[in-house]
């Protein structure tokens, strides 16, 4: 226990991360990338998250469903008067999960012809108690089966969709949210420093089948050409402009100098550095 207490627990499925339950009482501020679709319950104090000019403020006993594939900003921080105390449950939901849950619940296959907006709710009494049920698990979760924890992610569901009607459309618009086209996500993330399972997310795609469908556009590999489409645009910025090779790595969604440099000189024969060099008159 640190001077900031600081508490994180875990439940996974197959592996993999669903419920976090995470307590704290030091600010933090940062971001992170969505790979499920995310349901955030705030126990105790404020859990800001923000997304592009959109900005969700979930505060004591409130909840809030986001989608997956979007990278988003988070401040956490505490209430004065109950000591600055953070407590929170993080639901991950996989796609076949909301499939069962869609099918158990059978729900119709009709739509609003606009989008259900995403909303901060209240948790009344019912979710809280299924909150307080999942804190048993957390104190021996390497015990607690795969079967069970998909059990409670349903009744999850289940109680969250009858505590409000406009979460059973965000379900199913979840489920209908159409792919992006491959190439629209490489236009639009060429230059961040995003990986190739990040960029499959984005599209809507298993890593595999992004790197299939890649090839059959683009007849290369995906890091072949992305990594030669950023090396193009930073031999053009350190011709062209007065950014410093630092500036130019970064810019162009490279993450380290030294590697920039190898690859870079691989591809061109000169490094980067001394192609920034003035020429000088003899």
């Amino acid at each position: 226990m640190t001077t900031a207490p600081y508490n994180q627990s875990i439940l996974k499925m197959n592996g993999l991360s669903v419920i976090e339950s995470c307590t704290h009482t030091q600010n933090n501020a940062g971001t992170m990338f969505l790979e499920d679709h995310l349901f955030l319950f705030v126990l105790k104090g404020k859990y800001t998250v923000r997304y592009g000019n959109q900005s969700y403020t979930v505060k004591k006993n409130e909840m809030v469903l986001l989608q997956r594939s979007i990278t988003v900003e988070y401040e956490k921080s505490g209430e004065k008067e109950e000591e600055y105390l953070l407590d929170y449950m993080m639901f991950f939901l996989k796609d076949d999960l909301l499939n069962e849950f869609v099918k158990m619940a059978d729900l119709k296959p009709s739509y609003p012809e606009a989008l259900v907006p995403v909303s901060v709710k209240s948790v009344n009494d019912r979710l809280i108690s299924y909150i307080e049920s999942l804190k048993p698990y957390f104190n021996q979760p390497e015990e607690v089966r795969n079967g069970l924890i998909k059990i409670k992610l349903l009744e999850l569901l289940f109680d969250v969709a009858d505590t409000d009607g406009n979460f059973l459309i965000q379900f199913l618009q979840l489920k209908r949210k159409e792919r992006k086209s491959i190439t629209e996500v490489i236009e639009e993330n060429i230059f961040n420093p995003l990986s190739l399972n990040d960029l499959a997310y984005l599209s809507g795609r298993s890593l595999s089948t992004f790197k299939r469908e890649f090839k059959e556009i683009y007849n290369t590999s995906p890091l072949h050409y992305i990594r030669n489409r950023r090396l193009e645009k930073a031999k053009e910025l350190l011709t062209h402009t007065s950014l410093s090779v630092t500036d130019v790595c970064f810019s162009t969604g490279f993450e380290n100098i030294a590697h920039f440099s190898k690859v870079f000189k691989e591809r061109f024969g000169i490094s980067p550095s001394l192609l920034k060099k003035p020429l000088r008159l003899t």
